[in-house]
């Protein structure tokens, strides 16, 4: 049987003209569900849910968890800062459901990918911090939030060596895409960094140790965009869900 993901949409609680307007809405861009499902895997949009029985059983019956990128900003109290700079946050609704089912599957060692603001909500969830505007706080930063298509490849990041993603895409150098005002500062305890742009942008992060089946892994650019295209981007989604798919050959193994 194909592996289950959880696929965490954005929500507009009432205040986007963009998402729906005063009707509260869930969104996701089809590109992500479109790429699990394109590459073997069977893509489930969660409900966000604020009930922490629900949040487990929700848990319990996914093989992969799937943190989506979003517009808005996670809260910079979440990782104990003041907010600096006037950029849309992030409905609670979404970040306290994101933040603790990513929790929940590093604990149960669910496979799991973030992309984009999806690695940032990992690393905050367990313990990291963020840069909050790239062009206010760094000197000299590449463009990250890059003019035109997210189809287009816009800067190169380097790999790291013997890392989780090295042994994924196997080169030391690949060119993303980018589509990020933020990024990670200080990086949780229980992950490293494994891939970095030229100015010193974190790209990519994962497990400091992987054990057996498990599978964490966020990348900063979008993949969801170029997996059709490029065999690397597919890379990330085959190497998630065979991690997945190992889930699912084990009765019970994520409970």
């Amino acid at each position: 049987m194909k592996p289950v993901i959880g696929v965490t949409p954005d929500f507009n609680a009432g205040d986007r003209e963009d998402m729906g307007g005063r009707e509260p809405t869930y969104f996701l861009r089809a590109r992500y569900a479109n790429a699990i499902e394109d590459l073997g895997g069977v893509p489930v949009i969660l409900p966000l849910a604020g009930n922490a029985t629900a949040r487990l059983q929700l848990l319990k019956g996914l093989d992969g968890l799937l943190l989506t990128g979003s517009g808005p900003d996670l809260p910079p109290r979440l990782y104990g800062e003041r907010r600096r700079y006037a950029f849309r946050i992030m409905s609670r609704k979404r970040y306290d459901f994101e933040l603790e089912m990513a929790r929940l599957a590093t604990k149960a060692g669910l496979p799991m990918l973030g992309i984009c603001g999806g690695m940032q909500a990992i690393n905050v969830a367990l313990g990291g911090s963020l840069i909050q505007d790239i062009a206010s706080q760094l000197d000299s930063p590449l463009q990250h939030r890059s003019p035109g298509p997210a189809t287009r490849l816009a800067h190169a990041v380097q790999v790291s060596p013997k890392s989780l993603l090295r042994r994924i895409v196997g080169q030391d150098r690949i060119r993303v895409n980018s589509s990020h005002h933020q990024s990670v500062k200080e990086v949780a305890p229980s992950l490293v960094v494994s891939a970095i742009s030229s100015d010193g942008v974190i790209e990519a992060i994962e497990s400091r140790k992987p054990t057996g089946r498990s599978f964490l892994l966020g990348v900063q650019w979008h993949p969801e965009f170029l997996y059709d295209r490029d065999q690397i981007q597919q890379r990330l989604f085959k190497a998630f869900l065979k991690a997945a798919a190992g889930v699912r050959s084990q009765p019970d193994s994520n409970t």
